[in-house]
């Protein structure tokens, strides 16, 4: 019998953790597929962040390395720096990359560090409990905001994509979502053309993924997919913000 569809060869065996209708696993899947779709599973080393993410180096059968909450992009550029025929990416959550981890993650855009940075946004910190994060919409609900996020206490939720794609570093910069077959698809061809800009040498590249907590939303999975279509595309409008063209290696 002919086999249609099987695991990537870049996931272990190791049944997930994450929480019912939680979109990391198809995220952590699609990362696979690209990188067994580009045959490089053995030159890939991967960084684990702090956050639901952080057994991340459980599950991708590749090198992977843990970094401190926030570091992941400069221990990236570690990693790339010492060893530049590698292809290096990294893993990170909304609370990790966005709050304590931002000034790792702009300044190594910044530079054109040529990393790939796949970055997941559910519009909270869900590994600990579900705490506002700054890509929290205005008036949603956390632990720490129960009366609705206010602009006049915690500001305006941050859009990580918008904001690195000004920086002349940055050369691929998409913001995609996986809350129905379609966009699983298309998130797919982005996470693979980040890897592609990096194995081009062009310089930073990140994915930035919109990704359901059902368990902290306090919602059924699929209530907490329609509850991203509904409130978190508006806020975060999918499409690329800095595109890198094939064709442009001819051109170089």
């Amino acid at each position: 019998m002919r086999t249609v569809f099987a695991p990537p060869a870049s996931l272990t065996k190791d049944p997930f953790h994450y929480c019912p209708g939680c979109t990391h696993g198809i995220i952590h899947r699609l990362v696979a597929e690209a990188i067994d779709s580009l045959d490089i599973r053995e030159r890939t080393i991967g960084v684990a962040s702090v956050g639901c993410s952080v057994l991340a180096y459980q599950y991708f059968n590749t090198d992977m390395q843990q970094a401190a909450h926030g570091r992941a992009p400069a221990v990236a550029t570690g990693i790339k720096r010492a060893l530049p025929g590698s292809v290096v990416f990294t893993y990170q959550g909304d609370g990790d990359l966005a709050s304590i981890g931002i000034a790792e993650v702009i300044h190594a855009a910044a530079r054109g560090e040529n990393i790939t940075v796949v970055f997941v946004n559910n519009a909270c910190y869900g590994m600990t409990g579900g705490q506002l994060a700054p890509t929290t919409l205005i008036g949603q609900t956390t632990t720490t905001s129960p009366g609705g996020r206010r602009v006049e206490n915690t500001g305006y939720p941050i859009r990580m994509a918008e904001m690195l794609a000004t920086l002349d570093g940055s050369a691929y910069i998409a913001r995609v979502s996986v809350h129905d077959p379609a966009h699983v698809r298309q998130a797919k061809k982005s996470i693979q053309h980040a890897f592609e800009v990096q194995l081009a040498g062009r310089g930073f590249s990140m994915v930035e993924v919109l990704s359901t907590c059902p368990t902290n939303w306090g919602q059924k999975p699929v209530e907490a997919l329609t509850w991203l279509k509904e409130k978190m595309l508006p806020q975060y409008p999918l499409g690329l913000f800095k595109v890198w063209e094939r064709s442009e290696v001819n051109a170089s």
